[in-house]
């Protein structure tokens, strides 16, 4: 469908996130007579290259800042729940197939400092966390290498994966239930009250239409709106670079780039059975199981210096065979007769300052608010994150998580937030 002239809240990006936003907005707008116009804008219908199917699916507690933490409760209870938030009468119930079989950190002698006090701060949070001996990996694991193991987290509940799809298309059918429109089409351009202002040089403007682009066509749309959600995952920060924007109040710069993380699937009929957790290495390189019949997926992210070109989704096979299998086969030894079977590739939005997300209102774009920059943890902390974004928009303020922290302010400040444990 072509856009609507007007909406009260433009969506700019139709994952998780974004129809999470938009769900939560018509949530917390209750049954009022004239309902909030919200509209999720997408440019890939077919989510083909979207990062929320494209991702491996897990979700844990196991994060070195509080806020990360917390939304990761959040979105484990909301999921536990899926039903009761996102069924919609007359259709079957929803199953995200989850499987809860924990993340386990491995630390080498150097990190293992590093590791025990962040699993102290996680156990302040509440979340059920043990640390487990070399000893201990060995009796749990016997099919695991320890020598290099100085220590290991291991998540014990509220960790695991789940189908991707399935969570984006739960939250997307019941937002349409709710009154939520869609469209196909890319935004590119905005007009705002700065550009029929004086003086030339304004303090600040409000987003009054987004230009929506039509899918193979040189028409657009301008869509009259008070809102916008800048949900736009791996190209936020290029949204904001978009024709129309005064540059002077596009400062600072939104730091999320799309990066390019392969993901592998191969076969091993003797590798680790049911019990087998989503396991990080110390190198870096992750695998979990993928069903039940010897199959598994991982992968591993590169050095900073050796990121591949984001121009595509094409796979670098030999990457596989260079850097990630000779790290999984001395972890698993099982796994030095494992079989290829499959691969593809996804972008992260990779917020190169500080690998947190960004939430909440612009410093000089009023009404013009940010949900994207997450870095790998955006499809798991999506339910906390819609939720957050929606009290901002609806009340002003946080009411459900604290999450001043990860605004605006710390990248005009130039005070990076870090998350250490990102994948």
């Amino acid at each position: 469908p072509r856009p609507p002239d007007e909406a009260d809240v433009v969506v700019v990006g139709g994952g998780v996130v974004g129809w999470s936003v938009a769900y939560w907005l018509k949530v917390l707008e209750g049954r009022r007579r004239h309902g909030m116009k919200v509209l999720v804008v997408e440019r890939d219908p077919t989510y083909s290259r979207a990062s929320t199917v494209l991702a491996a699916g897990g979700i844990r507690q196991q994060f070195s800042l509080p806020e990360n933490i917390q939304m990761s409760r959040y979105s484990a209870s909301f999921l536990r729940d899926i039903n009761e938030h996102l069924g919609v009468p007359n259709e079957p119930p929803i199953d995200i197939q989850f499987q809860p079989s924990g993340y386990l950190f491995l630390a080498s002698p150097e990190n293992a400092a590093a590791l025990e006090a962040t699993v102290q701060l996680q156990r302040d949070e509440g979340v059920q966390v043990t640390l487990l001996s070399p000893t201990q990996l060995k009796t749990k694991f016997p099919w695991m290498n320890t020598e290099d193991v100085a220590v290991a987290s291991y998540g014990l509940e509220d960790e695991g994966w789940f189908d991707p799809w399935t969570l984006l298309n739960a939250f997307r059918r019941k937002a349409t239930s709710l009154g939520v429109q869609s469209c196909s089409g890319e935004v590119r351009g905005f007009v705002t009250s700065a550009n029929h202002m004086m003086p030339s040089a304004p303090l600040s403007a409000r987003i009054k239409y987004v230009h929506v682009h039509m899918p193979d066509s040189l028409e657009y749309q301008p869509v009259a709106c008070a809102i916008v959600v800048n949900a736009a995952g791996a190209w936020a920060g290029k949204l904001l670079e978009a024709e129309g924007l005064p540059r002077g109040l596009c400062r600072p710069p939104l730091p999320i780039q799309p990066r390019k993380r392969y993901v592998f699937t191969w076969h091993c009929p003797d590798g680790p059975g049911l019990s087998c957790p989503f396991l990080i290495d110390t190198s870096g390189a992750y695998f979990r199981r993928d069903g039940f019949a010897g199959n598994y997926l991982g992968g591993m992210s590169p050095p900073e210096e050796e990121e591949p070109d984001t121009s595509d989704l094409s796979v670098d096979h030999g990457y596989f065979q260079e850097q990630i299998w000779p790290r999984l086969a001395r972890r698993v030894p099982a796994f030095e007769s494992l079989r290829v079977r499959g691969s593809w590739a996804g972008y992260y939005d990779y917020n190169t300052f500080d690998r947190n997300g960004v939430l909440g209102p612009h410093p000089r774009l009023e009404n013009l608010f940010s949900a994207a920059g997450f870095s790998g943890h955006g499809l798991q902390h999506a339910p906390a994150t819609g939720r957050a974004v929606a009290e901002l928009v609806m009340r002003g303020r946080y009411e459900t998580l604290d999450l001043r922290r990860l605004g605006w302010d710390r990248l005009v400040d130039g005070e990076p937030l870090k998350e250490h444990s990102v994948i």
